[in-house]
């Protein structure tokens, strides 16, 4: 046991370590399809992330549950929870009564347009491998008899939820979970799980490991050649990746003692699906594939994603923060929504800095979203109707934020001011000092919306706006307003 403690430990915390590190490590691409559908991307600024599986079914954290390591997002309180092995059979078998009847991609899909979104990321499959798509490699998928949803004529979740996006004219993207908690080549039934990897070394069984590379594979490759034109492969789990010891033991330790029986050798486990090999063979399907190798330092992580967070300065690469709209990643039977002025101000916020929001909404057992993922959408969309020039196509400009207001820039090279409203603001001043400006040359300023210029004057440290009555009476929008110049 002295040995084995320390390596679990390494194993464990390297993803974390790794994630840290995002900000400070990127390759850039060099294939010129992915470098052209990158700037498409980052032109885009909106997204929808959808969490779902039969875990919904519980309103549970999605798959943490079955993986056997002591962190709140792992506890289990649903089946026979005081026995691991009994409560993983449990969970496994929601698979027997996941019919989500209400299921109606077309109503998401108009939601997400009306919002503004221009790329939708859905996961096809999460850690506890269950497939939200029909793959002939396992059978413990949606589509599969035992689950009751296969008889629907909308059984291929994946397949229908990228059809409806596609056809509002949306990107899709494809979530991917790289570690499979239920396939046999990587929880080995023979060996009890200790911790989210692989629960036997690929080095000692070869063989065994290259069943899982090739099933991994396999799935991917379907998702890019039945599912139509896929702009986004969004892969998760990063702990599974190529690593040697050597790499670990120079960066992040030189000994680990073990107390009581002095120096420890230590090992650190390999997880190697061979991403380049993957990547090539997913782009020869899908040219121009966006991949993002989540966590995993190299060039396959064509953007970087912040999860939950906002960076605090503009990040000099692509990048996408995931945020959750409600409640949590999965469905949550009771979740609030972040309002629509916190969610206008996040985005604002995000693209300043350069960056994507990508935002998540979490489908019900039922198929549904909750009444308040609409609303706040629907005040997205009508923020966006006015305002959509100074968030879409744009790119950061420093310094990005003075006070409560960000700057963006266009690609003729005007700029955009959007102030913020603070906490009980309803309206505009009646005179916005503006310091900062990443511009000195300009002759008018306009509001979008307002099509009369405001007049305005140089001050010590910037400018001041006047607004006059009648605009601070009949403001085109809610929660943050546009000057251009």
């Amino acid at each position: 046991m002295s040995i084995k403690f320390p390596i679990l430990l390494i194993i464990i915390f390297i993803p974390v370590i790794l994630l840290s590190q995002e900000e400070e490590k990127y390759v850039p691409e060099t294939d010129p399809l992915v470098l052209q559908k990158l700037e498409q991307w980052q032109d885009m600024k909106f997204g929808l992330l959808m969490h779902w599986g039969t875990y919904s079914q519980w309103g549970i954290v999605e798959s943490w549950s079955i993986c056997p390591e002591d962190y709140g997002w792992c506890e289990r309180k649903n089946g026979n929870y005081q026995n691991y092995f009994e409560y993983v059979k449990d969970y496994e078998n929601l698979k027997t009564t996941f019919n989500p009847v209400d299921f109606n991609p077309e109503k998401w899909a108009s939601a997400a347009k009306n919002a503004g979104m221009k790329y939708v990321v859905f996961t096809t499959k999460h850690h506890d491998g269950f497939c939200m798509f029909d793959s002939k490699f396992t059978d413990y998928k949606n589509t599969d008899s035992a689950c009751p949803f296969s008889s629907n004529p909308k059984a291929d979740i994946a397949g229908e939820i990228f059809s409806a996006f596609r056809k509002e004219g949306l990107w899709t993207g494809a979530y991917f979970s790289k570690p499979d908690w239920h396939c046999a080549d990587y929880w080995d039934p023979y060996f009890p799980p200790m911790d989210r990897n692989v629960n036997y070394d690929p080095a000692a069984y070869p063989e065994k490991w290259e069943k899982y590379v090739q099933f991994t594979h396999n799935q991917i490759l379907e998702l890019c050649s039945n599912y139509g034109s896929l702009d986004i492969l969004w892969l998760d789990g990063g702990w599974v990746q190529k690593l040697s010891k050597k790499e670990i033991s120079e960066i992040y330790f030189d000994r680990l003692e073990d107390v009581g029986s002095g120096f420890v050798k230590t090992e650190v486990i390999n997880q190697d699906i061979r991403m380049d090999e993957l990547v090539e063979k997913a782009r020869a399907k899908q040219p121009g594939l966006i991949v993002v190798d989540r966590a995993v330092y190299g060039k396959n992580q064509n953007y970087l994603t912040p999860e939950n967070r906002v960076p605090e300065a503009a990040l000099p690469y692509p990048w996408e923060s995931c945020i959750i709209a409600g409640g949590g990643w999965s469905w949550t039977p009771d979740a609030k929504y972040m309002s629509g002025k916190d969610a206008v101000h996040l985005l604002v916020d995000i693209v300043a800095k350069g960056g994507n929001l990508l935002f998540n909404i979490a489908p019900g057992p039922q198929g549904q979203w909750h009444d308040g993922a609409y609303t706040l959408l629907e005040e997205m969309g009508e923020w966006l109707d006015v305002n959509g020039e100074a968030i879409y196509s744009t790119r950061a400009i420093a310094p990005y934020k003075s006070g409560n207001v960000c700057f963006t820039q266009r690609e003729d090279g005007s700029v955009n001011a959007i102030y913020l409203a603070g906490e009980d603001e309803q309206s505009l001043p009646e005179k916005v000092i503006i310091e900062g400006l990443p511009k000195g040359d300009f002759e008018t300023i306009k509001m979008i919306g307002w099509n009369k210029p405001l007049k305005w004057q140089k001050e010590t440290s910037g400018i001041s706006i006047e607004i006059p009555k009648k605009l601070r009476e009949n403001l085109p929008c809610d929660y943050a307003w546009v000057f251009t110049f």
